[in-house]
């Protein structure tokens, strides 16, 4: 039985010039006088939403049987290893009121606006406050940003794009508030400078240049490193050094992305994201991972796709624009060709999972600590079905979520009344979010 004293606060961070780093969660940060051979460093919880555009094809997604011994279908085969942190829904609805003195609207902007907010846009840029940012209200206090929202493809927020709607409401999926939609970032350097930076410059010219630099931001620490590290176990030590590989690995792969698309024409990306879009969603998907390691932040929301994405994968045998093929009329050919895009986002996602499963954390993992909500607006693209989404729970969320299961939620449960449990599980206490009848019990 060892007694020790605290020696580094859990709010440590390394400072050098233009960077700051927070570090993970280390042993060296347990409160004084606790007893180590019984008590590890408490964890926090975090939470992340990850959308998908254009619906899913629902056959090829939910599993036929409830409850433990649930299948997993194609389009959920990437999560298999990750059964017991696995919490499939089904029968949720998001059947949205019409807009007062309109007729009902069952599209796009409904599908992503509504995802977390579960309030229908209405022709003036109006939604409501969406789950994330609830959760960022009660926890944003205790880190460096409250959230951080990225996603794989801009949009012009000044155009119109559904039904005389906003493309505001295409682009995001995060609100501050009734008025407030917060813009994804899709640039790469960008949300790294967000997590990392500490110029007090928001240039993007001079961003991609201290990018490609020879020196990593990280020689700035080196000193401070060195000095940490002489205060803690050689356990912190190698938490520390692999973090800090892992930051440094990001910042290569940004820095070598920017140096390729030097002089190429890119069209419809940033400059500064991989040529590849696998690449480019696991560049994003990593730097939500140090995010969470670093408690930079707790909240993150990440749009793999946007509404009427048009977006083609060659790479995996699907030349086609993802939006037209979406409605596939009943085509099994178009129809197989949209399960394979869903599949292949799972893929992406389950990357993601995995490296948190294997993050240390706490007394756990990442994937112990953390609940991410995935999932699309719509059921079918085809229609523009907003009954029975598509829509998972993965993570154990510090005990508060079980996973390994299947479960169906009596017929027309709002989507908002899974919005309410979890907020009441993530510590937000909660009686009503959007068109919420109650709370969907996902004990």
């Amino acid at each position: 039985m060892f007694i020790t004293k605290r020696r580094l606060s859990r709010r440590t961070v390394l400072r050098g010039m233009g960077a700051t780093v927070a570090l993970p969660l280390l042993d060296a940060m347990v409160p004084a006088m606790t007893v180590l051979a019984q008590t590890a460093a408490k964890p926090v919880t975090r939470f992340g939403a990850v959308y998908v555009p254009n619906g899913v094809i629902p056959s090829q997604w939910f599993p036929s049987s409830e409850g433990t011994g649930f299948e997993f279908t194609p389009t959920l085969k990437p999560l298999e290893p990750f059964r017991d942190r696995l919490l499939v829904l089904s029968g949720l609805d998001s059947v949205p009121p019409p807009p007062p003195g309109e007729r009902q609207f069952n599209n796009h902007a409904d599908a992503s606006t509504r995802f977390l907010t579960d309030t229908t846009p209405s022709r003036a840029v109006r939604a409501g406050i969406s789950v994330d940012q609830l959760v960022a209200k009660a926890q944003g206090q205790d880190t460096a940003l409250p959230s951080l929202e990225i996603a794989l493809e801009s949009v012009d927020s000044g155009a119109t794009c559904d039904f005389g709607r906003s493309c505001v409401y295409t682009g995001t999926i995060s609100w501050a508030g009734p008025e407030s939609p917060l813009p994804m970032e899709q640039s790469p350097s960008a949300a790294f400078e967000r997590l990392f930076g500490d110029s007090g410059s928001t240039d993007a010219a001079a961003r991609r240049s201290r990018l490609v630099d020879r020196n990593s931001m990280l020689d700035s620490l080196l000193g401070e490193v060195a000095s940490l590290r002489s205060r803690v176990s050689a356990a912190d030590r190698t938490k520390i050094a692999g973090y800090l590989e892992s930051i440094r690995d990001v910042e290569r792969r940004i820095a070598r992305a920017i140096a390729h698309n030097a002089d190429v024409p890119v069209v419809n990306r940033p400059a500064d994201s991989p040529e590849s879009f696998a690449e480019h969603a696991k560049l994003m998907f990593d730097l939500q991972l140090l995010a969470y390691q670093g408690d930079v932040t707790r909240v993150t929301t990440f749009m793999i796709g946007r509404e009427f994405s048009g977006r083609t994968y060659p790479e995996i045998g699907v030349p086609d624009a993802h939006h037209p093929i979406s409605h596939h009329r009943r085509d099994p050919v178009r129809m197989e060709k949209c399960a394979k895009i869903n599949h292949y986002h799972m893929q992406l996602f389950s990357y993601f999972i995995d490296k948190m499963q294997q993050t240390p954390d706490g007394d756990g993992s990442l994937l112990d600590h953390v609940v991410v909500l995935y999932g699309a607006g719509m059921s079918e693209g085809n229609g523009h079905i907003p009954l029975n989404l598509p829509i998972l729970l993965v993570g154990g969320g510090n005990g508060v979520i079980k996973g390994g299961r299947h479960l169906k939620a009596p017929a027309g449960t709002p989507l908002a009344n899974l919005h309410v449990s979890l907020l009441n599980k993530l510590g937000v206490p909660t009686e009503r979010h959007g068109n919420s009848t109650g709370a969907f019990n996902i004990d």
